[in-house]
């Protein structure tokens, strides 16, 4: 069994800033947590608008907190988020994500993520990136 806290794992090297300083991750399960999945609590603050196309990665993600809008590039259509609203990356869409409060996420990726990913330049995770040690 594996049990993590939250606040602890904040404290820790699981917490991930983006450069360009649009959210914060916590990174509560991993590639190396050997589920098949990765499990995040991520915060994205407030006025951020950013672009993502996870080209490797199929993303699903629960809107505890905050108001925002996600874009689908293909398309045009914005999609309100607030609490509870959950939207489903299942065709590795290209969107750009709006945070009109700050925003308090639950993320899962699918494969995992090693840990330190940060977005590319064209908003996407690698399939390889250096995991976390505890």
């Amino acid at each position: 069994m594996i049990v993590r806290n939250l606040a602890e794992a904040e404290q820790s090297n699981r917490r991930i800033v983006s450069p360009d300083g649009n959210w914060e991750s916590t990174r509560m399960l991993l590639k190396d947590d050997n589920m098949g999945f990765s499990f995040h609590i991520t915060t994205i603050y407030q006025g951020a608008d950013f672009r993502m196309h996870y080209k490797n990665h199929l993303e699903s993600v629960y809107c505890m907190s905050g108001e925002g809008e996600v874009e689908t590039l293909a398309d045009g259509k914005k999609y309100p988020i607030s609490p509870g609203t959950l939207y489903i990356l299942d065709k590795h869409d290209e969107h750009i994500l709006r945070a009109f409060s700050e925003m308090k996420m639950a993320c899962v990726f699918n494969p995992p993520l090693n840990g330190k990913e940060v977005h590319n330049a064209e908003g996407a995770y690698e399939l390889v990136a250096e995991e976390i040690s505890d």
